[in-house]
């Protein structure tokens, strides 16, 4: 490898030989392609794509004197590489391997980088600091070996990874470039999108694994297959009502949003596609350009169908009471302030179907029944139903059967653990599980039964102790929840008073006779609870007594009190009292979905059994992987989903999205003529040098200047963050890096450029960082200007983005807020009017404005930039005085800029000088300034009139 500072490109050292852990048919013969060409490689989720980089990887590794750089991987993703690298360099025993070095922004010395890029190995850097150690020179792109570009599926036009890529390409042709991803869908995307994709990743071959491939099905399938149960679960009556019912409320929103917004592209907006995640980026995504004339409406469903989406992950993953509490919060969060009309809330609660989800997820906590009172009249009583989770009896019966496999069945020499692992799709399940576990076999009640009269159904595992502590929990939570809304009610009320309804001639603030008026803790009188007049869903506070005797039902018992220690207690938190290893064989492992990391878990457990909480496809093919590529080891895997819910059509819509998504890649690809990567090796276009060289810049008379130099912009470091250097970099400008203290680009010794998102400028406006950046810019510069610049897949206005509510209330904030901005943007012209503002629709747009602001222009000058509000002397003097008084004494005849400082320092104010004569001025400005300055304080205007 060449040092960096040489210009000879740097080229691969040959492979060596080295001892891979690639087991699998299809490993191999894809490590194999990968050594001879470049190309973009999309494998299926699950197949093990960490493991082939990082055997790639180790194989430069061992090579030694290579240059590797890796682009766009996570912090977890590193920690992954680095270990896998130095596992197989002590494995193999390879005396040149280094293993990884992560340069982030721990790395702040530039010498310490400069060294480290010298001395060769592979690296991890993130995308801002490759971008400016390149483009500086630090790491000089001739001498790197080779690119690795991990999730490409990320790397668009605009972003920081194509700059990098484009970079490299200009200077090094030898260099070796191979891309990664394991998600196939933005492949997918818009007009020939696998062609658009290598075209940014400049490559020209493009591998295709999916799980059909010929060699993955090959490898997978064979003799090594792990033993899979299928368990169906049903859902209870009162879970699939509640789910019918959601599903009813996403498609009636669905069908109101395309009925409010025609001409949109709306063939993915359907019910099947509402069950995906990126659902409501889609819908988003579509609705943003135009976010700003959309109704309020359309505004209040978006963010409802994300609510109601969540909904429906929530009745099958939490209990039943975590449920109804969500669903409280839920309904406080969308009900409309006392005195507001139907319009202003969100639209589904006027559903029947609302009404369903409420009831039905109350009765499953508790019911309503009736007795006779002292006074004849019936009286509503509350007792607890507290319904189960159906899966956690059918993962009970599943561990008593492991249990029994391991205490009959011999035990079977293999190099598996008798550990299970379950898995689970988040913490929260988690959680949920390993408490359920810990009191499945405790028993609440303490009434002794006659043993003759024995009922075996009670030595089942159940979740009635838990289930009691959440319920005592939640009536806890409730009262003060209910506290909260009335004191909110009371407030709402008081603010309301006086205000008539035109139309009913009536004060809002009076509650209609049937509305059920909030008592002191959370009780209520009047009507029972159901809907309101104008459709709502009632909330439900229940009365102190019928809350008393609730609490009364499930209050700790003695036998509870004695075992709540036992069963909470973990043994590992007092180390010094208790500690000892368990053994592998005694363990249950409780651990969430985590992506490649979950390779991890199985190869450190080893585990015998798995039990799948909650589906995963990915997940699965992982299990497939790591029986097929250990002979010694088996499997049993239980799969359990509760069938005809949105859960299993969501795996099943995954599956096949990702199948479809495969096959139109597939097709892309054999249709696809020889992709045209743009050569950036090649000069620009000789019509575009010619016509710089002839350029003329002719200031007063000056000679005619000309160069064959391309344009150069000085940007700030920090810009990096945005797309805009790329796209600059993009039209043949030379990009100078530098930590400027005043302006972001410099594009000539006069123009000077502040840019600001629209959430930049607001943030801006209100710390007063922006008018302390104006005035140092007019400091520096004859020509100071702030760009305005604007998403190009967002509004082209100043209305805030994030407004998701949909309210008139947020609507009208909103505008207020776009109303505020403007009048600070006046009031900031009127301190600066020569101050220019760029209104900018995006990034594209922004440089192309650039480019045509340049023209007539001298290239600016990188250290001058720098040097700019960096000169204490000279930002000291100018900054003791204020901007204005200078401003119009330098409109006073015979006060010139090599002058002016000399009057400021000397004298107060305008005032004085006003008041000098021209023997006073004579020292400061010279005999011919002091009579024209004088003169002109001196000059009567009645006189002239």
């Amino acid at each position: 490898m060449s040092a960096a500072g040489t210009s000879q490109p740097a080229q691969a050292q040959p492979v060596q030989p080295v001892k891979l852990s690639l087991p699998l048919i299809y490993q191999q013969k894809l490590f194999e392609e990968l050594r001879k060409e470049d190309e973009l490689v999309v494998l299926a989720r699950g197949l093990g794509l960490m493991r082939l980089i990082t055997n790639l990887l180790h194989s430069y590794d061992a090579a030694g004197n290579n240059l590797i750089v890796i682009v766009g991987a996570e912090d977890r993703e590193n920690a992954w590489i680095g270990e896998a690298l130095a596992e197989h360099a002590a494995i193999s025993m390879s005396p040149r391997a280094r293993g990884l070095t992560v340069v982030n922004t721990d790395f702040t010395s530039v010498a310490a980088r400069e060294k480290m890029y010298a001395a060769g190995g592979i690296f991890s850097i993130t995308s801002r600091i490759l971008v400016v150690d390149m483009l500086t020179g630090l790491l000089n792109p001739e001498t790197i070996t080779g690119i690795v570009v991990l999730h490409a599926d990320r790397v668009v036009a605009t972003s920081l990874e194509a700059f990098i890529l484009r970079i490299y390409r200009q200077k090094n042709k030898v260099g070796f470039l191979k891309a990664f991803s394991d998600n196939p869908d933005p492949f997918t995307t818009g007009f020939s999108p696998l062609a658009t994709m290598m075209r940014n990743l400049f490559l020209r071959k493009a591998s295709l694994w999916p799980r059909f491939h010929m060699h993955v099905a090959q490898a997978l399938e064979g003799k090594k297959k792990a033993e899979v149960i299928e368990l169906e679960v049903p859902m209870t009556d009162a879970m699939r009502d509640i789910q019918n019912a959601v599903m009813e409320c996403v498609e009636v929103s669905i069908h109101e949003l395309k009925k409010g917004n025609t001409g949109l592209e709306m063939d993915d907006w359907n019910l099947d596609s509402a069950l995906l995640k990126n659902f409501d980026m889609i819908v988003r995504r579509q609705l943003d350009p135009n976010w700003h004339r959309v109704s309020w409406k359309t505004k209040q469903i978006v963010g409802d169908l994300t609510i109601l989406r969540g909904m429906l992950q929530s009745i099958l993953a939490l209990d039943a009471v975590s449920f109804l509490q969500q669903l409280d919060t839920i309904h406080a969060a969308h009900s409309p302030a006392p005195g507001s009309t139907r319009q202003t809330q969100s639209p589904w609660l006027f559903l029947d179907a609302a009404q369903t989800i409420f009831d039905t997820a109350r009765r499953r906590v508790y019911s309503s029944d009736q007795r006779p009172g002292p006074d004849t009249a019936n009286i509503d009583v509350l007792r607890p139903v507290l319904e189960e989770q159906p899966k956690w009896a059918v993962l009970a019966e599943v561990l008593e059967e492991i249990d029994r496999d391991l205490y009959f069945e011999p035990a079977v020499r293999d190099d598996s653990n008798g550990t299970i692992l379950i898995m689970c799709s988040d913490t929260n399940t988690c959680r949920q599980l390993r408490d359920y576990l810990q009191t499945m076999h405790v028993k609440p009640r303490t009434e002794k039964k006659v043993e003759e009269f024995h009922d075996p159904d009670e030595d089942k595992p159940s979740a009635a102790f838990m289930m009691r502590r959440k319920l005592r929990n939640y009536l806890k939570w409730k009262r003060e929840f209910a506290q909260v809304n009335a004191n909110l009610f009371s407030d709402n009320q008081k603010a309301l008073a006086g205000a008539v309804d035109p139309r009913l001639g009536q004060s809002k603030a009076r509650a209609p006779t049937n509305k059920r008026r909030r008592m002191r803790g959370g009780g209520m009188v009047g009507a029972g609870p159901g809907r309101l007049d104008n459709g709502s869903i009632a909330q439900y506070f229940e009365k102190p007594g019928e809350v008393a005797e609730l609490m009364a039902e499930v209050q700790i018992t003695e036998e509870e009190t004695k075992q709540k220690e036992d069963v909470v207690a973990d043994p590992l938190e007092d180390m010094d009292d208790y500690y000892q290893l368990y053994e592998m064989q005694d363990l249950v492992v409780i651990h969430a979905y985590d992506g490649d990391q979950d390779e991890h878990i199985l190869e450190e457990i080893k585990p015998k059994y798995i039990i799948m909480y909650e589906p995963d496809a990915s997940f699965i093919r992982r299990v497939e992987v790591y029986r097929s590529s250990h002979n010694d080891r088996n499997v049993r895997v239980y799969f359990l989903y509760y069938g005809g819910s949105v859960e299993e059509q969501r795996y099943l819509s995954t599956v096949r999205r990702e199948k479809d998504a495969f096959t139109k890649l597939i097709k892309e690809r054999a249709s696809m003529s020889v992709v045209m990567t743009v050569d950036p090796h090649g000069a620009e276009d000789p019509q575009e040098a010619f016509l710089r060289t002839i350029n003329t810049r002719i200031a007063g008379g000056g000679k005619l200047a000309a160069t064959a130099q391309p344009p150069r912009v000085v940007v700030d470091v920090r810009e990096f963050r945005s797309s805009l250097p790329s796209l600059l970099h993009g039209r043949s400008m030379i990009i100078v890096p530098c930590m400027l203290t005043v302006g972001d680009y410099i594009l000539s010794p006069t123009i000077c450029v502040e840019r600001k998102s629209v959430s930049d400028l607001i943030s801006s406006f209100k710390d007063g960082r922006l008018y302390s950046q104006c005035e140092s810019m007019f400091q520096h510069y004859k020509n100071p200007m702030l760009l305005i610049e604007f998403d190009q897949n967002k509004s082209f206005t100043l209305e805030p983005f994030a407004d998701l509510s949909g309210s008139i209330s947020s609507v009208s904030a909103a505008n207020a807020g776009a109303n505020d901005l403007q009048s600070k943007i006046v009031l900031l012209t009127l301190a600066f009017p020569k101050l220019r503002i760029i209104w900018s629709s995006s990034p594209y747009e922004t440089a192309e404005i650039f480019e045509r602001l340049k023209t007539q222009e001298e290239e600016p000058d990188p250290i001058a930039a720098v040097r700019a509000g960096l000169d204490k002397d000279t930002v000291a003097e100018e900054q003791v005085f204020n901007i204005v008084p200078q401003e119009m004494l330098a409109a006073v005849p015979g006060v010139t800029p090599h002058n002016i400082m000399s009057i400021a320092l000397q004298t107060e104010n305008i005032m004085e000088v006003a008041n000098m004569t021209v023997e006073e001025l004579h020292p400061l400005v010279g005999k011919e300034a002091a009579k024209q300055i004088s003169g002109f304080f001196a000059k009567d205007l009645l006189d002239d009139a």
